[in-house]
Order: C-alpha cells, then structure tokens, then sequence
C-alpha cells in the first residue's frame, strides 16, 4: 500500500494511524473487534469517514467491548440505527453483534480473537477470506485482507522504505515470520 505511505505523513487523521497503529501487530480483544468492526463499516465508503466517526463508534459500541455487544438486544439495535455518529446500516449493525458473539466463542475453543488468528496462521488471504466468509458476517476479500494487513497477519500495509515498515518490523508480525519460515511467499 505504498500510496498511503505517500499521502498519509502529515495527515491529521491518517497520519498518526498509518505512523502508529496501521500494520502493527495487535493482540487485545478490544482492539482487534475494534478494527474488524470499523473495516466492515468502511465497506463503501473512505477509510477517512472511519476515523472521523471513530470516537462515536467507540461511544455506540460500549468501548469495543464484545460481551456487552454480543448481548445487545433489539432495543440496542434500534439505538444504533438511530446514532448519527456512526453507520446506520442494519446489515452492519447485525454482523457487529452477531460477530462479538463469534468473538466470544473463540474464547472456549481457542482462548481468544488473537489465539484463533494464530492457530490459523499462515494461511494465504484467499484461505483467510475463505475461513472469515465460514467464521464471520459481512467479511469478503477486501475486508478480509485490510483487516488482517492492517494487524501484521498479511504483508502490505507499508513499503519496504516507509520508516514504519522498520519499526513494524522489529515487533516480529505474523507476516514477518511467515516470510522467514517460507521464502516463497516473498
């Protein structure tokens, strides 16, 4: 994704994203059902309007916090089709919850989002979509592939001389040491 590594640097929004957080490797429930969510509400729509409605996102979705959103109800559902701070699409809305639950049961069959990541990984991202349409709601390839790129599990996020690249690098991604266990996948 070297074009962002062009435009992102000194942008207020995208720039702290892609300096700090884009491509680095995450192991915190929160953060990662975080990130899954706002991949799948970017569908359609700038990345750019994720992170302008970020902060009303975390306010509607409890902190990201997958027990309270696994047990929303209907009334629940009607609050967030009605936020304006977020995207009030009901497809969206139910793959949010519906996937928190998902999230929880990862807990009892592999102790966690990040514990089933790497039971899974490497696999190529054809696999990882395959796995994600079986596991998730509303996760084709694109989603699929920028949420796992924008967590180290696909390479991508950064070019080879983008300074972050170096400093994702010395956290030892998922892609990193697939990249050194299989050559090929260079």
């Amino acid at each position: 994704m070297s074009g962002y590594c062009d435009s992102a640097p000194g942008h207020p929004l995208h720039g702290p994203y892609h300096d700090n957080e884009y491509g680095f490797p995450q192991r915190e429930e929160s953060v990662l059902f975080e990130r899954l969510l706002l991949e799948i509400n970017q569908a359609g729509l700038s990345w750019e309007t994720m992170l302008k409605k970020r902060e009303g996102f975390r306010q509607a979705y409890d902190g990201f916090d997958v027990d309270k959103v696994a047990a929303y109800g209907q009334a629940d559902r009607a609050r967030l089709l009605a936020d304006p701070g977020i995207i009030r699409n009901r497809l969206k809305v139910d793959a949010a919850i519906h996937n928190a639950g998902v999230i929880g049961t990862l807990r009892v069959s592999h102790g966690g989002f990040a514990a089933w990541l790497d039971a899974h990984h490497p696999l190529d991202k054809a696999g990882w979509v395959k796995l994600f349409r079986k596991t998730f709601r509303f996760t084709g390839g694109e989603i699929t592939g920028e949420f796992l790129m924008s967590l180290g599990y696909l390479p991508g996020a950064h070019r080879e001389t983008c300074p972050v690249h170096a400093r994702i690098a010395t956290l030892g991604p998922p892609w990193l040491a697939q990249i050194g266990a299989h050559p090929a996948v260079r």
